[in-house]
């Protein structure tokens, strides 16, 4: 086997720039998911059926189609239909995006479930409202429980961030394709984009381990 490191070099910028989108589509796939996963949990907790029953379907659909699904209809019939046009970052960041809040809207609501309902009924007898108490009282613990299923769903998204590709965003796994057509290579692009991926999920892993650890000392 004939293993080119010379166009391993001159894709290295390529990889670079690859590398840094990956890592802004999964940031912002996490940070939007997170923030529209906290909500739809609590709706889907809501006593009246007719309200959860939205959030519901909701989490069903996005965790019951692929990922790469999602992408495709995001890439050519949200997008499209919004700006007329298509724009394979937005598709990205959005599919990211939605597909993740499904997955935190069940780490919030297990994670709120997960606390005492005797916090909640102290809480109100103290003369808190229901917000208040979740505020105050509930996500505060919960918080801490959620820390690592949350880092799980960050590395898992940080990986699945390469079906973006499909839609030609020019993330990491775009140049390791490019490279591999233009050369009709396999081990060199592959096994780059591989390392690349292990450096920053096993990076990821253990600045969560070491938040995981702090926060359980306070």
């Amino acid at each position: 086997m004939d293993f080119r490191f010379d166009i391993i070099a001159e894709y290295a910028p390529f990889f670079l720039k690859g590398t840094l989108l990956t890592i802004g589509l999964s940031i912002a796939g996490v940070f939007i998911g997170t923030v529209l996963g906290l909500f739809i949990g609590l709706g889907k907790m809501l006593r009246n059926r007719f309200l959860s029953f939205p959030f519901s379907c909701y989490i069903a659909f996005f965790r019951g189609t692929p990922l790469f699904v999602q992408i495709l209809l995001v890439h050519f019939g949200v997008v499209t239909a919004i700006t007329g046009e298509t724009h394979a970052i937005a598709a990205g960041i959005i599919a990211l995006s939605l597909n993740s809040a499904a997955y935190v809207a069940e780490i919030v609501r297990a994670g709120i479930q997960s606390i005492d309902r005797g916090q909640m009924e102290a809480a109100r007898s103290l003369g808190m409202t229901h917000v208040q108490s979740m505020r105050y009282i509930i996500l505060p613990q919960s918080f801490k429980r959620m820390i690592p299923p949350l880092g799980n769903e960050f590395i898992v998204l940080l990986k699945d961030s390469s079906l973006v590709s499909i839609v030609a965003a020019p993330e990491l796994m775009y140049w390791a394709q490019a490279m591999g057509t233009q050369y009709f290579k396999v081990w060199e692009p592959y096994l780059t984009a591989s390392l690349i991926y292990l450096v920053l999920t096993l990076s990821l892993s253990f600045l969560l381990n070491r938040l995981e650890r702090r926060l359980a000392t306070e």
